[in-house]
């Protein structure tokens, strides 16, 4: 979800698994000599000695997913002697990486965590992450989730370095807009991102302090997704070789494109994302479109319920008429943090709510997480009509757009600091005092520095 990774989808299962199977490349496959350090150790430690306890167990797992509490009820109702304590917390950049980094450094970090597979690594990086390999049903379980997935938390490698997570769900992206709004003022969902601007004129000029959509400061990856779907990778990889291609022609293309809507104010510049300030924008119809992920679904329906029924999703735009393309945002993991000391009760609980048949149902239901599992793809509230949005099949869209994501993006093995540095810079311009373009080229460097401040190999 992960973050956002709030909600979930899907459509025929030869679509949905033929898109997913490829869908996000994370090119990490010799991450452990890149990292060093003592993580190394407690992994080793992990995946050699992960024995169950002799006794009760309780687990902290911190998680954003709307619903999760009604999951752990579920498991702390079959499982007496592992009980899982829950805390809910902001989406991952909002607020929980930060303070799961505080708590690692602490020594206080939670047993479990949900990481998004783009903030993995960094982790990784930074030693925050227990190797489960070796726990009891980890090895075999690769199996039951989408490819792709899979190799996000062994980095790619066949398991040789580590497991480091659990798929839990993907983010592919479309188009949630108002369609009561957009029926009123003649306009069909658009195609294109030159009729998503004529678009957002008519909206602006039609009502007062109405716009499209937000953009928001604090959803950098949110951007990245943007980026995605133009087939601008922010990373690329030859060996242990790195190189830094967030400012790149593709990438210039969509921060050009974004950059005009801001200076024309067409979009509104002071919401954040999964704010209250935003919910009610979209309560009173100030706000009547969101490119989200999947998991979007759910976190307009439980925050916008004053507008139920007036919403449908459509494709993303895209750049040139009659394209498929689609970005991915979030999509999450169940991680064993560093220091738990029940590694092996986390790692039965993390297959386990991504896995099982009821968890992946509540998950769907309650957070609307679009699953990484194999399973959890024929749940049949994949299949069914969406009552909010006017009873429209969504998951059609969004297993549609899962085909359509290019599964060669590459993830740099510090995109928390990337997208600190990508954050930073978007507040600066949409405040007026720079451009996207800027914070693409400043993000560059900046990170291109953060990689070699981790004695990574960077080229030009």
């Amino acid at each position: 979800m992960a973050v956002r990774k709030r909600d979930s989808v899907t459509r025929r299962r030869s679509v949905v698994r033929r898109g997913l199977a490829g869908s996000v490349v994370l090119t990490l496959t010799a991450l452990t000599a890149c990292g060093g350090g003592p993580d190394d150790e407690a992994g080793t430690e992990a995946s050699s000695a992960c024995e169950p306890a002799s006794g009760k167990v309780t687990l902290d797992y911190w998680s954003w997913v709307p619903g999760m509490q009604k999951a752990v009820d579920l498991w702390n109702s079959e499982n007496p002697d592992v009980q899982v304590k829950l805390r809910t917390t902001p989406s991952g950049n909002a607020g929980t990486y930060q303070n799961l980094s505080n708590a690692l450094k602490a020594g206080k970090a939670p047993d479990l965590g949900q990481i998004e597979y783009d903030s993995l690594a960094s982790f990784r990086l930074k030693g925050g992450l227990t190797d489960i390999a070796k726990c009891d049903g980890v090895e075999e379980a690769g199996s039951k989730f989408v490819d792709w997935t899979w190799s996000q938390v062994d980095f790619g490698a066949g398991g040789e370095d580590g497991v480091w997570a659990v798929p839990q769900d993907t983010g592919p992206m479309a188009l949630f807009y108002r369609k009561d709004v957009f029926d009123k003022l003649g306009l069909a969902a658009p195609t294109t991102w030159e009729e998503y601007e004529s678009a957002a004129r008519k909206i602006k000029a039609a009502k007062k302090g109405q716009y499209i959509t937000h953009f928001s400061q604090t959803d950098p990856n949110w951007f990245t997704g943007l980026l995605w779907q133009n087939k601008a990778p922010m990373f690329d990889r030859d060996g242990d070789k790195w190189k830094v291609t967030v400012d790149r022609p593709e990438s210039r293309k969509v921060a050009d494109y974004w950059q005009k809507l801001i200076d024309d104010k067409l979009v509104a510049t002071d919401l954040q994302g999964f704010s209250p300030a935003l919910y009610k924008s979209w309560n009173d119809g100030e706000v009547v479109t969101w490119i989200s992920a999947a998991w979007g679904y759910s976190t307009i329906r439980d925050n916008a319920k004053a507008t139920d029924g007036k919403w449908a999703v459509a494709p993303m735009p895209q750049w040139e008429k009659g394209q498929k393309q689609a970005g991915n945002w979030g999509g999450s993991t169940t991680a064993v943090l560093k220091g738990s000391k029940h590694p092996a009760e986390a790692a039965k609980f993390a297959l386990w709510l991504n896995t099982d048949a009821k968890a992946l149902g509540i998950l769907n239901k309650e957070g609307g997480l679009y699953p990484a599992a194999k399973a959890g793809l024929e749940l049949p509230a994949l299949k069914q009509p969406v009552d909010f949005y006017g009873k429209q099949p969504v998951f059609d869209v969004f297993a549609e757009a899962s085909a359509n994501v290019d599964t060669d993006f590459t993830w740099g093995p510090t995109m928390t600091d990337t997208y600190r540095f990508l954050s930073d810079g978007t507040a600066k311009a949409t405040g007026g005092g720079s451009t996207l373009g800027d914070v693409l080229k400043d993000t560059d460097s900046q990170s291109a520095e953060s990689l070699r401040k981790q004695s990574l190999d960077v080229t030009d």
